[in-house]
């Protein structure tokens, strides 16, 4: 649930449970990480392949994904990047019984939380699912702000748009007028009524909104 702030990109997120999703194909090491993060008060959820995980995780779950490598069928590196084309990529953890250098280069760069081996340390364990949640945190209220800045510039007409990143740009009324071959009066009532649907007070307010807009995929 996002709640909307009437400051150009503040955004109060109130989080969902965050869960640590479980991608193992041996039934005992799934059984005992679910006990393990349980007996913390960490939900979790687990799945026999990463084929059951893609069929059977809500697009919008929460939390990070605590993946082993070497999965029969579709591997961890491959579901990782699965993941992060599909626009699901939760944080993700990997842990693994035979790692090597090469394959946990990869997963790093392709920006996983951590490479953990089998058996893992309980505190190490917990210290990368704590990294994972804030990760998943900031993304979510990163992508709340977008939403809230795309909503109120969608409320503009063309002109009005044109007009304040005009006035972003640090340019005059009389110049903007000038530009768009139209009259300084014009120019103001556009500006006006743009700002009132931005709910912003001031060309300093404007300029930041804009900086914080990510841009749009091509």
């Amino acid at each position: 649930m996002y709640a909307m702030n009437s400051k150009p990109g503040v955004v109060v997120v109130q989080a969902p449970t965050q869960t640590v999703h479980i991608v193992d194909d041996e039934e005992s090491i799934r059984t005992s990480l679910s006990r393990l993060l349980t007996a913390a008060g960490i939900p979790s959820k687990a799945y026999r392949s990463a084929e059951d995980y893609i069929a059977t995780c809500p697009p919008h779950a929460t939390g990070c994904v605590l993946l082993d490598l070497s999965l029969p069928g579709c591997t961890g590196l491959e579901l990782q990047e699965k993941l992060r084309q599909s626009g699901r990529a939760l944080p993700i953890i990997f842990l693994t019984g035979n790692g090597d250098v090469p394959s946990s280069v990869r997963a790093m760069k392709s920006g996983a939380i951590d490479f953990l081996t089998k058996p893992v340390a309980k505190n190490q364990l917990f210290a990368a699912i704590q990294a994972a949640f804030a990760r998943d945190e900031a993304t979510r209220q990163h992508h709340a702000v977008q939403i809230d800045l795309r909503t109120r510039l969608s409320r503009l007409t063309p002109r009005e748009e044109e007009v304040i990143r005009q006035v972003a740009c640090g340019l005059l009324n009389k110049q903007i007028a000038a530009k768009l071959g139209t009259v300084e009066k014009t120019v103001k009532v556009h500006r006006a009524r743009a700002l009132a649907k931005l709910e912003i007070n001031s060309v300093a307010e404007l300029v930041l909104l804009l900086e914080r807009l990510d841009p749009v995929p091509a």
